[in-house]
């Protein structure tokens, strides 16, 4: 299978590579932004903060998606399922704590 998917991978690099683009021009390399003439770089630098906030973004829905198997198996588990939620909560309010600490979601 892993041959097959790499298979695949190489024959749409061959592919585009014969069949795409021989000559680029000015307007075919111009960045598309919905027909809209471009307003600055292409290659602006974003403030670390952006990144920052969005790998907190997703440590936090991982840990919703973590919760989901233990809401839908609750009744099963019983008094273990709620002192696990109960340490899970306490681990992830220590890192909300942390990342306080830490001014990341300061934006000065």
């Amino acid at each position: 299978m892993l041959l097959v998917a790499g298979g695949i991978g190489l024959l749409a690099l061959i592919v585009s590579a014969i069949f795409g683009p021989k000559k680029p021009t000015k307007a075919k390399l111009m960045p598309y932004e919905s027909g809209n003439d471009p307003v600055g770089t292409a290659r602006e630098r974003f403030p670390v903060h952006f990144y920052l906030v969005g790998m907190l973004f997703i440590i936090f829905d991982i840990e919703t998606a973590f919760f989901y198997p233990l809401a839908v198996a609750y009744k099963k588990l019983g008094v273990f399922a709620f002192w696990e939620a109960l340490t899970f909560v306490i681990l992830v309010l220590v890192g909300y704590l942390y990342v306080r600490g830490k001014k990341v979601l300061d934006w000065k």
